[in-house]
Formats: structure tokens, C-alpha cells, sequence
């Protein structure tokens, strides 16, 4: 039972990954059109106030704002989708119809109530959602309609219903459903609501304390990625009170991101709540992470290429220059982190410490760069873009950071022996998948798992593999090895995490085609 709780949380924490895959490039584009569109850039550049670019900007923006608008639907979609078992198709249209319910219904319980609110809505934490006035939960409804929709659908995907009613069996049944749970729960939710955001409030008296908020939620999200389960914190602090609420312009954002979203794209930097907000919100997102993707991880990989045997180096270096370039493009970080998290979990604490640590002088230097994620572009975009961010004070403490975790890990490697890239006697060849030869690399992890009748089934997140199998002691680490794995986890009984970086979801497919065939 308590395997089962921890895979669901796992696979729930997988699941908020695509709208969240979403709202970062969009965000880009949004960066952008706002950046360019701030006045003190078009003093720099006076094309930029062209009427027919003042438009495109305009436009680019415009479009783009509607994802943002509707962040819970895409929430309830994605939940649906990743926790699923069966019909995700029918899961994802299920969980608007959910999430439609929910609104109307906590709008009936306001009325019924007598406190649907005439005026200032923001203020009782009621607002208008896709033309209902409601309450304010925002991404969590959205949740609580993916989760609704998913349930409802793996149960009952299959009813079967009286001749009469056959019309309405298996499928069609789903949606139905949906709304008939989802109205009880959109009716309670008002009577816990002040409970639940009272609680968050509480959380967030300790994860957004100023300056060590941002380390101790740093050093939490570390040391929760070996479980997968790092996704739900961030979307906890991101979505929810415990994320902090704030007033802005006279309305009430309640969580990190939405209250970023409107300083960001919005009000920009010339606004009051840049100065006061920005240092805070931005230590939880963008600025944190790039103080990881661009300074620690190439000093962690400098440090493991520079300890590695002479005979190895030329392995080491392509290696260990693919996954510092894979965090530093694409935000990826899993893939240098599990090089040594299965042969030195000590050194993977003092990593996480650490990573909080050097967190916190992020607020006092008032670094405000957003956005969700900590890539080189993001430092391009909204760093040098836009006014205000104290980027060079970013690149200052990167440099210390650089420097400590230099340090501190090539110490650690040699005084104890670590046997990271480059120090093993026997090192995995990723020469599969540079060639991309997934089919190659997909018969070895199957054979490796112990054979296309040892796995029962198969999911993939941004860096690994997630495969459930009948019996773990049929495994043979040495062929996933060959494979080009960079590691393998079992979190649980029966339950292994295979890293394979940013090839994973190739490498699934090819996994999936095969088993497919062998059935």
C-alpha cells in the first residue's frame, strides 16, 4: 500500500510537467513581446516603436496571454492525461466537463450562501473564470478536476449499463460522471476552503521566510528529485497560498507564478511591485535554478572531468559536456545529478545544503530575473532584456558558487574515491545513443529489465525512464548499463527509475514499439 501511495505521488508529480512544459516557451515568447515593448527599449532601439512593430508585439503578446489565462484547464488536462491508466483521451475531455462543473457548482453554493460578492471579488477571493463568478482556487481546481476525471474514467470506462441505457454505457459514461462527483465536490469545497488556505498560509511562513525561504525550499527541491516528487513542491509553492498571496493593483494573486505572470507581462519594471515583489518571486523560480544550470553544474563537471583517469578523459569529457550542455539548454539537470546521487547519496546531501545555501544571498542582492526556468535563454531574455534585474549581481554569485562547488566536489572525489565518470574501471557507452540507435538501446533495456514479460508498464519524465516490473531480482544492471543508462533507481519494490537524459522519451517510444511486437 505504501508503494502504491508513493508511485501515485510520483506519477501526479509527472503529470503537472506538461503544462508546465507549456507555459515555459510561451512565457519566452511573452518575455519578448514585453521586453521590447518597455519604453526604456524603445529609447534604445526607435524601430521598436514602429506602429507595424508596436502591433506584432502587441499581437505576439495577445496571443500568447491565453494560456496563461486559462492555466487551471490546463492543469485539469494534464493531471487527467498523466494519471490515467486507460482512455486518457476520454480522461482529458472528462476533466473539462469536471472543471466546468466545479466552477458552476461553487458558484451555486456562493449564491445559495448569500455571499456571491457585488463588488471588489478580489478581496473575498471570489473572480470571474471563463464567465462564472466563482471562487479564486485557480490551478487547483483545475487538479482536482484532472484527478476527478482520471479516477472516474479508469473505473468506469467499461460500465456497463441496462439495455435501456446502453447508449450511455463504457465511454460516453465517463463524461456523465464527471459531472455528477464533481458537483458534491465543487458544493464542499467552499466550507474547507478557508481551512485549506489557512494551512498553506502556514507553510508559507516557513518556505517564503525572507532570504532562507528561498534555501530551504532549494534544498527541499534537491533532495526530493531521487523521488521524482520534486514537481509537486514547486507547483505547491507556484499555485497555492503556501506560495505566498499578494496585492497587486488592487487584486489579489494568490502563489508565485500568477502573481509573477502579472508583474512580469504586465506592469514591468518601471512598476512599484517590480522592486517589492520581484527579488522574492524570482528566488523561487528562474534566478535559483540558474544559479544551478550555469555555474554549479559546469563546476561539478569540471570537477569530475579534471579527477577522471587519463585513460577515461576523452569518455569523461563528452559525457560530462553533454549533460552540463543539456542543464544549461534545457533546464535538465537529472542526468549530471544522478552520475553521482547512486554511488555517493552523502555527497548528494552536502550538494542539496549546498544548493540552498548559496541560495539565499539571491534576495539580498535583489537578482529579479524570471521566469519558470534556468536555461541560458532565460538569462538572455529576461535578464539583459529587461531593466531592473541585477543580473551582474546573478553572475557574481554564480562565480562564488562556481567556485565552492569546484571545491568542494573535486575534494570529495578524490578523498573518497567517488567513482564518478571517468573513475570507474568500466564505464557505460553512450555511443547508441549519440548514433541515435534507440532500437539498439531499447532491446537492451528490455533485456535488462528482465524481458518483455517482466514489465508490466512503462512511463517516461524528462530524464528517465519509469518502468514497473513483475520481479525485480530478474534485473541485470550490467546490460542497462549498456545500454548508455547514466544510472538506475528503485525507489520501491518492483518500481526502477532508468536515466537516459534528454533521450528518454525516444528511448521510450522504441521501448514501446518493441514490447508492442513482442506481444
Amino acid at each position: 500500500m505504501n508503494a502504491n501511495f508513493k508511485n501515485e505521488i510520483q506519477t501526479f508529480g509527472r503529470s503537472l510537467l506538461l503544462p508546465i512544459a507549456v507555459l515555459a516557451p510561451v512565457g519566452m515568447v511573452m518575455g519578448i513581446s514585453s521586453a521590447l515593448g518597455q519604453s526604456y527599449m524603445i529609447e534604445k532601439l526607435p524601430f521598436l516603436g514602429n506602429e507595424l512593430f508596436k502591433a506584432i508585439l502587441s499581437s505576439l503578446g495577445l496571443i500568447s496571454s491565453v494560456v496563461f489565462s486559462n492555466i487551471p484547464l490546463l492543469f485539469a488536462m494534464g493531471v487527467a492525461y498523466g494519471m490515467s491508466k486507460k482512455e486518457k483521451g476520454i480522461a482529458v475531455f472528462a476533466s473539462v466537463v469536471a472543471y466546468l462543473t466545479l466552477l458552476i457548482a461553487m458558484h451555486v453554493h456562493l449564491k445559495l450562501a448569500g455571499t456571491l460578492a457585488k463588488d471588489d471579488l478580489a478581496f473575498v477571493g471570489q473572480g470571474m473564470v471563463l464567465g462564472i463568478q466563482t471562487l479564486k482556487i485557480e490551478a487547483l481546481g483545475g487538479i482536482i478536476a484532472g484527478l476527478l476525471a482520471a479516477k472516474i474514467t479508469d473505473r468506469f470506462y467499461r460500465l456497463q449499463l441496462p439495455l435501456a441505457f446502453a447508449f450511455f454505457s463504457g465511454k460516453k459514461s465517463v463524461a456523465i460522471l464527471a459531472i455528477a462527483f464533481a458537483i458534491p465536490v465543487g458544493l464542499i469545497i467552499p466550507f474547507i476552503w478557508d481551512l485549506f488556505t489557512a494551512g498553506m498560509r502556514a507553510i508559507s511562513t516557513i518556505m517564503m521566510a525572507p532570504n532562507i525561504g528561498a534555501g530551504i525550499y532549494m534544498t527541499l527541491n534537491r533532495l526530493l528529485i531521487p523521488f521524482g516528487l520534486h514537481h509537486v513542491l514547486s507547483s505547491t509553492v507556484r499555485f497555492t497560498a503556501a506560495g505566498g498571496t499578494y496585492l497587486i493593483d488592487g487584486q489579489t494573486y494568490v502563489g508565485i507564478l500568477p502573481a509573477i505572470n502579472k508583474i512580469l507581462f504586465e506592469l514591468g519594471p518601471s512598476h512599484p511591485a517590480w522592486k517589492e515583489y520581484m527579488p522574492t518571486l524570482t528566488s523561487y523560480l528562474a534566478s535559483s535554478q540558474m544559479l544551478t544550470t550555469l555555474f554549479r553544474v559546469p563546476a561539478i563537471g569540471l570537477a569530475m572531468y579534471h579527477m577522471a583517469y587519463f585513460k577515461n578523459k576523452k569518455f569523461a569529457k563528452g559525457m560530462i559536456l553533454t549533460v552540463v550542455l543539456t542543464a544549461m539548454l534545457g533546464n535538465i539537470t537529472e542526468p549530471l545529478e544522478f552520475s553521482f546521487l547512486f554511488i555517493a547519496p552523502q555527497l548528494f546531501i552536502v550538494y542539496a545544503l549546498l544548493c540552498g545555501l548559496l541560495t539565499i544571498p539571491l534576495q539580498m542582492l535583489d537578482v529579479s530575473i524570471g521566469y519558470i526556468r534556468g536555461t541560458i535563454f532565460d538569462f538572455g531574455i529576461f535578464g539583459l532584456m529587461y531593466e531592473h534585474t541585477h543580473w551582474v549581481n546573478l553572475l557574481l554569485l554564480g562565480a562564488i558558487n562556481f567556485v565552492v562547488f569546484y571545491v568542494v566536489f573535486r575534494f570529495a572525489i578524490a578523498r573518497f574515491d567517488i567513482k564518478t565518470p571517468g573513475r570507474e574501471s568500466e564505464t557505460s557507452d553512450s555511443t547508441l545513443l549519440n548514433n541515435k540507435e534507440y532500437d539498439k538501446v531499447a532491446e537492451l533495456v528490455i533485456q535488462g529489465l528482465g524481458g518483455s514479460d517482466n514489465i508490466k508498464h512503462v512511463e517516461n519524465c524528462v530524464s528517465r525512464l519509469r518502468v514497473d516490473v513483475k520481479d525485480q531480482k530478474k534485473m541485470d544492471m550490467t546490460v542497462l548499463k549498456e545500454s548508455g543508462s547514466l544510472g538506475t533507481f528503485i525507489p520501491s519494490s518492483n518500481h526502477v527509475h532508468v536515466v537516459f537524459g534528454p533521450h528518454v522519451e525516444f528511448v521510450r517510444n522504441a521501448v514501446d514499439d518493441r514490447l508492442v511486437g513482442a506481444k
